[in-house]
């Protein structure tokens, strides 16, 4: 196959060509610093604020709430590391589920080690954590509860509303939502009234790398990771990269236009794609919920490594991935998620996930299906 089919955009994302417009715009006209008191930074400065303000009405919040961080990562770790060490006193044990992204899974084993417990709460066979095993977990000790929108591997919708209601109880613990695969994949608000804490990451909606934001309300505590010029309402200091941040309140705007469209596409990939595997038997299994995220799908063919089948694809012009990217390299164990679940892990070896973007067409799917069904034969002839 000639042509490049991508379906790795739970991986990253291109950048949308209007947000990466904006962004050399802004490098070549706004390039004082926004902290200078002279007219190019004031310039700057208005901008910047202009920016806040635009995301905070997407996102349904006051601009005071909006932070600009350096990545969904940083997000994470702030929110997590800022709450822990702001709320030491009044206590020391975290809550997270047992399927988080690695930037909330290796911060809170960071924090095991500065002396704080953590509870991993399990999840289903659907990779869904419980709100009863959540409430069943809260200690008196208990400061922090984070658990993510949607999981970056299979796609399932951890049940934000449901775990919201029981924290409802619990005024004084902190409820930090990792959000950087469900900006505009779930139904509004995008922020639920008992989140204090969410982090998004721009190049995950076709905005810059580079760039995430983390949502603090208004009257939640948390400590800066980093001290300096006092930037980011004297919370986040680092001069800020305002191309970058002028890109991804642009890819926001471009992204909630298109979101209903792009939805119900993804939803017809999904269904397409969910007809033909099941036309192949038992040799494949599908482990995304059908009620999962409607962007994301993750299945194995038995007896085929993932790593192998992603190369395969590979050569054919299509671009998938094993599971999570920032795992993927690095990791022997496979998904952790689907370890979770439990998934054998033979059958967990051979997971490959398809992720899908704004650009992606139906065509693209019968090509990968006509493909997929060449290697399922393949790979059958030599086992």
């Amino acid at each position: 196959m000639s042509k490049t089919i991508y379906f790795d955009n739970s991986a990253t994302t291109k950048i949308f060509k209007e947000a990466a417009e904006s962004m050399l715009k802004t490098m070549e006209t706004y390039y004082a610093n926004p902290s200078s008191l002279h007219a190019l930074g004031n310039q700057a400065h208005r901008l910047l604020d202009s920016a806040r303000k635009q995301a905070a009405d997407i996102l349904g919040c006051s601009p005071e709430e909006v932070f600009f961080t350096g990545s969904g990562t940083e997000s994470d770790n702030w929110a997590v590391k800022g709450t822990a060490l702001e709320k030491a006193g009044a206590g020391k044990h975290l809550i997270t589920s047992q399927v988080e992204h690695p930037a909330i899974m290796n911060t809170m084993q960071a924090l095991e080690k500065q002396g704080f417990e953590v509870t991993y709460l399990p999840v289903d066979k659907e990779g869904k954590v419980h709100a009863e095993d959540l409430k069943a977990a809260i200690r008196p000790d208990t400061t922090l509860v984070s658990v993510m929108a949607i999981n970056n591997e299979i796609g399932s919708q951890q049940p934000i509303a449901e775990l919201a209601e029981v924290l409802e109880d619990y005024p004084s613990i902190h409820f930090h939502v990792d959000g950087v695969q469900s900006f505009m994949k779930t139904p509004l608000p995008l922020i639920h009234s008992r989140v204090d804490l969410m982090s998004f990451s721009a190049h995950k909606f076709n905005g810059p790398r580079g760039c995430g934001i983390l949502y603090k309300k208004a009257n939640r505590q948390i400590l800066p990771l980093l001290d300096g010029g006092g930037q980011e309402h004297l919370l986040r200091s680092s001069t800020e990269n305002l191309p970058a941040i002028v890109a991804t309140v642009k890819a926001m705007r471009l992204t909630q236009e298109g979101a209903n469209e792009e939805s119900k596409r993804h939803q017809a990939f999904q269904d397409r794609l969910r007809q033909f595997l099941a036309e192949e038997g038992d040799q494949v299994t599908v482990f995304s919920p059908q009620d999962g995220a409607a962007h994301i799908l993750c299945f194995a063919l038995k007896g085929v490594r993932g790593e192998v089948m992603v190369h395969a694809l590979e050569e054919e012009g299509i671009y998938v991935s094993t599971t999570s990217a920032c795992a993927s390299r690095k990791s022997q164990q496979g998904s952790s998620t689907l370890a979770a679940m439990p998934v054998d892990p033979s059958l967990a070896r051979c997971a490959i996930r398809l992720s899908f973007g704004y650009d992606n067409r139906m065509e693209e799917v019968e090509d990968f299906i006509e493909v997929y069904r060449r290697l399922l034969h393949k790979f059958a002839k030599i086992q």
